[in-house]
C-alpha cells in the first residue's frame, strides 16, 4: 500500500504540536483518527517513527530521517496548489481554438491583439476548419461552431448570433443587372455551398412559401472562398453579416432585396466537452470575445 497525504500530514503533525491530541486540533480530527494514521504510516513503513512515552513523542533516526521527505513532499503540494490558484488568477498555459476559416479571420483574428495585452501569460494556437472538427482528436480546447449543434456531448455557450442577407459586387450586378423579384434569381449566377444542403437556404420565402433554397451554379465548401467570388463579380451570394458588413460599409458587396429579406439569423455559440472542467484560460478567453461583440469592438 502508498502512503497517503493524509498519512505524512498526520505524522508532521504530531511531530509539531508535540502530542496526537494537539496535533488532532490543528487537523481538525479525532484523536483516534490521528492515531490511526500515524499507525497506519508506520504499518506502511514497516518501521517505528516515533517513540511514545509517558510525557512526551520523540522521533526515532528513522523518523527524523523521513520527516525531512515529508515536509518536503508537503511543501511541493502547498507550491503545487499555489500555482493552480494563480493561474486561475492570472490564465495562462496553451489554448486551443477551432472555428471555421471565415470566423477566424472576421471575429477571432482582430480581438488578438487586446486579448494578449489582457492576457499576456496565455499562449493561443489558432486552427480553422470548414467542417466540424473533433475535440478530443484535434487536441482543441474551445470551438466556435456556426449554426445547429448537434452533438449532445459537447457543453455549449452561447455567443451571439449573424443576420444573414444576399449580396452582390457592383460589378457583377453592372453585369446582369439588379435582380427585383426573388423569381429573377433564377436568370442569375447563383454561389453556394457543397454541404450541407440546409446552407442553401435563402432568407426569402419561396413559392411554397418555405426558405426559398436555391440550386447553386458553383460550389464551395468554404464560406470565406464563396465571399471572396462574390467580391470577384462571379455571383449572387447569401452570407453573415460577421463576414460581409465591412464590404458592404465600404461598397465592394451590395445587399439585395433589403426590403423582401427575412430576419435569418445563425447561432454562434462556443464549445467544450462536458466531462471536463472550463479552465480559467478557456473561460477568459470566451468572455472575452463575448465582451467585445457585446460592447461592439468584435462584430457579428
Amino acid at each position: 500500500m502508498k502512503v497517503t497525504l493524509d498519512e505524512l500530514q498526520a505524522f508532521a503533525a504530531v511531530v509539531d504540536a508535540g502530542s496526537i491530541t494537539a496535533a488532532s486540533e490543528r487537523l481538525g480530527l479525532t484523536i483516534s483518527a490521528t492515531s490511526r494514521s500515524l499507525g497506519r504510516l508506520e504499518d506502511k513503513l514497516q518501521t517505528t517513527l516515533l517513540r511514545r512515552t509517558t510525557r512526551r513523542l520523540e522521533l526515532t533516526e528513522e523518523g527524523e530521517a523521513f520527516l525531512k521527505h515529508a515536509r518536503s513532499i508537503l511543501a511541493s503540494v502547498v507550491e503545487a496548489e499555489e500555482h493552480v490558484a494563480a493561474r486561475r488568477r492570472q490564465p495562462a498555459g496553451r489554448l486551443r481554438v477551432d472555428a471555421a476559416t471565415p470566423f477566424m479571420l472576421h471575429v477571432i483574428v482582430p480581438l488578438v491583439k487586446g486579448f494578449r495585452e489582457r492576457f499576456p501569460q496565455v499562449e493561443l494556437e489558432l486552427n480553422s476548419n470548414d467542417g466540424i472538427t473533433d475535440l478530443l482528436e484535434k487536441r482543441t480546447d474551445v470551438a466556435f461552431r456556426i449554426g445547429q449543434l448537434r452533438d449532445s456531448t459537447l457543453h455549449a455557450r452561447p455567443v451571439g448570433s449573424s443576420r444573414l442577407r444576399m449580396l452582390a459586387s457592383p460589378a457583377y450586378l453592372a453585369e446582369m443587372g439588379n435582380p427585383r423579384h426573388p423569381s429573377d434569381l433564377q436568370s442569375h449566377r447563383l454561389l453556394g455551398f457543397s454541404s450541407p444542403e440546409t446552407l442553401n437556404q435563402w432568407p426569402l420565402n419561396g413559392a411554397d412559401g418555405e426558405l426559398l433554397q436555391i440550386r447553386p451554379t458553383m460550389m464551395s465548401s468554404s464560406g470565406e472562398t464563396l465571399r471572396q467570388l462574390a467580391l470577384a463579380g462571379e455571383g449572387i451570394v447569401s452570407l453573415s453579416d460577421f463576414m460581409t458588413s465591412e464590404d458592404v460599409q465600404r461598397g465592394r458587396l451590395v445587399v439585395l432585396f433589403p426590403d423582401e429579406s427575412l430576419d435569418m439569423r445563425r447561432a454562434i455559440n462556443a464549445v467544450y466537452y462536458r466531462n471536463t472542467a472550463l479552465a480559467s484560460r478557456i473561460a477568459c478567453f470566451v468572455d472575452y470575445v463575448i465582451e467585445a461583440i457585446t460592447t461592439g469592438k468584435g462584430k457579428l
